[in-house]
């Protein structure tokens, strides 16, 4: 992008905050995307107008920071959209910021920044609040969080578009799953609002919707929101049984596979004009990925999800995850991607808990990672968002609830394919490290409530003495309970037999037993 706005662009890293220390002025860090319209629009008519440019290079340190390959910058440092404009001491501690700035009004901006500066010097950076490494608000983990945040899905319904809020309509994946466990009604309300709206012709799904009747699509196309989708719809078929919702999730895979597929891995992005495609493989995407791709084959036995599934899993082992549970951003000749990030482990341990009950031999995979990121990330009751190092904020410690909700229903599932306990006493840990602040939850987070709600009563496991494929296995897997956890191959039941953990029944020989089982246990 350098050729396009004229501005002399420093890489993130150490070497551009030496360089703003060493020459006393202040940072300029613009958080752009591939796939952000707006981005390319300002890096034309803003920093592409040479006077303005000038000033930049003369004044600044200018910063060019792609948010997808720098999350934890990202989660530092935007502004609430992207582009994000932000200035910061060579400390890297904030001044003042801003998303889109035209050519006007980047001039005014840049003049109060040079002025506070030169009035103030370091002394006119601040942390944010969430950097401080204050304690997490912690509390007991009951069945009040699960009530509260089932609350909040009607609280925060609207009746007459579907979706959750009055303005801007995000999809919010997360809170379709657990509505689809506690108001179906309201889940696939909106699950169908977002196929009328949100979805494009070649089956994939706009990032969001402007409006609070979900008109004025964003048009750009995100891996992970794709993902996310795709597993919401697959997970609504097997409530609900309807063929729809399956189609639609067939529909996203072939858009994963013919528009993002790279040919060893799932690439990050496509811009709203399908220009321009960010391929470049992220651990994070390609993980949930996986998670829905597996989970679509475990309800529909769809050759061709499995065999994407599987090659994501592949790529994810012998490029992105090291033999010590290590896993890497992202992998690029040119650039090194950041290790150990929260989101990225969160959802490589659930896509490789989920293959596991689905294909039956990746759990080793999953409690490597997950012992890992427990050992460097989890100093604390809620795991850090990356390793507590690097220039900027960094260093300072950052506990994403999102993040850290993500991990611990991987432990959950870890806790029940292994049989120790302890991953899911770490999970309750984890949860119990925001329980304090329950009750100002709102849908955007009802993931948690979920969580909350698996650590409250006793775990739903299917231990099956049959190998995966096999008719009681693949009948396990389509228990309608997107929660359960199905263990192939287990060693406790009597082989050919399947029963469920915990509970005191004879064991199911057959499909048809098993989903009398199932139904007699719901009845207890």
């Amino acid at each position: 992008m350098n050729e396009e706005t004229r501005v002399e662009w420093h890489e993130w890293g150490a070497d551009a905050f030496d360089a703003a220390e060493r020459t006393g002025k202040p940072v300029l860090l613009w958080l752009t995307a591939t796939w952000c319209d707006d981005c390319h629009e300002m890096a034309v008519e803003t920093f592409g107008d040479p006077r303005i440019a000038a000033n930049v290079n003369d004044g600044f340190v200018p910063v060019l920071v792609d948010v997808d390959r720098h999350p934890r910058v990202r989660e530092r440092y935007n502004m609430g959209g992207f582009p994000s404009t932000v200035f910061t001491t060579p400390a890297g501690e904030l001044l003042t910021g801003a998303t889109y700035l035209g050519p006007t009004g980047f001039r005014q901006v840049l003049d109060s920044v040079r002025e506070s500066w030169d009035a103030k010097g370091e002394a006119a950076g601040r942390v944010p609040r969430a950097l401080a490494d204050d304690p997490t608000p912690s509390g007991p983990v009951d069945e009040r969080i699960d009530e509260h945040l089932a609350g909040q899905l009607d609280a925060q319904w609207d009746p007459e578009f579907a979706g959750w809020g009055t303005d801007a309509k995000f999809p919010l994946p997360h809170t379709i799953e657990f509505a689809l466990k506690r108001d179906r009604y309201k889940a696939t309300q909106t699950l169908d609002a977002i196929e009328r709206n949100l979805r494009d012709d070649d089956g994939g799904f706009f990032r969001y919707a402007g409006a609070r009747d979900w008109s004025d699509p964003h048009r750009e196309k995100l891996l992970d929101d794709n993902a996310a989708l795709l597993r919401a719809y697959a997970n609504a078929y097997l409530y609900t049984g309807d063929g729809t919702y399956r189609d639609v999730a067939v529909d996203a895979a072939d858009f994963l596979r013919e528009e993002l597929w790279s040919g060893f891995a799932f690439g990050g992005s496509i811009d709203p004009a399908g220009d321009r495609r960010d391929l470049t493989a992220y651990a994070g995407g390609n993980a949930l990925a996986a998670d829905a791709l597996s989970t679509l084959y475990a309800y529909t036995d769809d050759a061709d999800a499995r065999a994407s599934a599987e090659d994501a899993l592949a790529y994810l082992r012998s490029d992105l995850v090291d033999e010590d549970g290590r896993v890497l951003h992202f992998a690029d000749r040119e650039e090194a991607g950041e290790v150990d990030v929260l989101s990225d482990c969160a959802r490589v341990v659930g896509a490789f808990a989920t293959a596991a009950q689905t294909f039956g031999d990746e759990v080793e995979t999953a409690r490597t990672v997950a012992d890992r990121a427990l050992d460097v990330l989890g100093d604390e009751s809620a795991l850090r968002d990356g390793r507590a190092s690097g220039p900027g904020l960094l260093d300072r410690p950052l506990r994403p609830i999102d993040d850290n909700v993500e991990f611990a229903d991987a432990l959950c599932d870890l806790a029940a394919l292994t049989g120790d306990d302890a991953y899911r006493e770490r999970a309750r840990e984890i949860v119990g490290a925001f329980a304090g602040a329950a009750d100002r939850m709102g849908t955007q987070v009802a993931g948690y409530g979920g969580v909350a709600a698996r650590l409250t009563r006793d775990p739903f496991v299917v231990d099956v003495g049959a190998p995966p494929g096999s008719d009681l296995h693949r009948a396990a897997l389509r228990i309608a309970d997107h929660e359960k956890v199905v263990v192939p191959g287990a060693d406790e039941p009597p082989e050919g037999t399947a029963v469920i953990r915990g509970r005191d029944h004879p064991p199911a020989a057959d499909p048809e037993e098993l989903m009398a089982l199932v139904a007699s246990t719901a009845d207890e």
